[in-house]
Formats: C-alpha cells, structure tokens, sequence
C-alpha cells in the first residue's frame, strides 16, 4: 500500500489557516445565494399580487388576478413562506457567525432546512407553470379554453414573476450543495 506523501514544507498553521479561508468563502457564497433566493422570491410574490387586468368580451367584464386561481395562490404563498423563512436564516447564520458555536447538526439543519425551500419552490413553480400553459393554450379534453389571448398584459406579467421563482430555484438547489458539502465536510469548528 502507497502511503500519500505530505508536503512538509507546508506548516500545519498554514494548512488550518487555508482550510479556515476556504470555510469562509463557502459561507460566505452560502450568504449570496440566500440573499439572491430572498430578494427573487419576493420580487415574484409582488409581482404577481400585483398583476391584474380587467377587459370586456361581449360586453362583459372579465377581471384576471391571481387570487381567482388556487395555484397561484399556492405559487404566491410559497414564494413567501421561501422568502421569510430564508430571510430568518439568514439572520441566524449572521449572529451565529460571531459565535464559534456552528456545528455539524447546525450543517445539517441548515441542509434539510435548503432541502425543503427547494421542494416548495419548485412546487410552486410547478402549480404555476400547470395553470399558465392551461391559460396559454387551453384543455379541448376538458372544454377549458384559453385566456392569454384575452388577457396578454396578465398572462405575460405571470411569467415574468414564474421565471424569477425559478431562478430563485436554481439559488436554493445551489444552496442545497454548499449545505450538503459544508455538512459532510470536517469544519474548523469542529
């Protein structure tokens, strides 16, 4: 059996040191993400609360808004429930980086924590996208027909906000691997 060699040129001081910087960039890019995921989902949450239109067909009036649809409101609900709770994470990770009290089960919360806003988020994402490709292009099976073409300000503004929630996505699944790695990784606070 090969033995692997240690650079003994190196001092242990230093090798500690590097694995410290190398800790606080990883934390540090954690913090980025979260930021990102908070300030993306809540800009989906107010765009979409905020959408509506009101156009007349037939000489009736016809108002789209979001609370008229179940998904959406699931949508809007999981984006804000992503954004305070990442928010409150946050917020914790700040006070606690002071503290030398980080330890592998706060890794581990802070993953399954990650794990569950990546769940909600694409959940949400996927409530949405479902009812806007029935608005887009309607259910001939169901007799549903579309609206989009009714209501296009409505309909492109929904997927202005759906695509901000999916970036928000991408943010926490990247998160998911720094909390992963940063769990089953040694710590220096270990």
């Amino acid at each position: 059996m090969a033995e692997p060699k240690v650079d003994s040129s190196m001092p242990h001081s230093q090798s500690k040191s590097s694995s410290q910087k190398h800790h606080k960039t990883l934390l540090m890019a954690q913090d980025i993400l979260r930021i990102l995921a908070i300030l993306l989902s809540a800009a989906s949450v107010a765009i979409m609360v905020t959408n509506n239109q009101t156009v007349l067909i037939f000489s009736i009036r016809f108002q789209a808004h979001f609370y008229y649809s179940p998904s959406f409101k699931f949508f809007v609900a999981a984006n804000g429930i992503v954004a305070a709770l990442s928010l409150l994470i946050l917020i914790i990770n700040l006070v606690l980086r002071q503290q030398a009290s980080r330890t592998k089960h706060y890794y581990f919360f802070l993953l399954m924590h990650d794990i569950v806003m990546t769940e909600l988020l694409i959940a949400g994402c996927a409530a949405a996208s479902a009812i806007g490709y029935v608005g887009k292009f309607g259910e001939d099976h169901v007799g549903w027909q579309p609206i989009c073409g009714h209501v296009h300000k409505f309909c492109k503004t929904n997927l202005v906000s759906l695509l901000l929630s999916f970036f928000s996505f991408f943010s926490y699944f990247g998160l998911t691997f720094l909390s992963a790695y940063n769990c089953f990784s040694s710590s220096p606070n270990n």
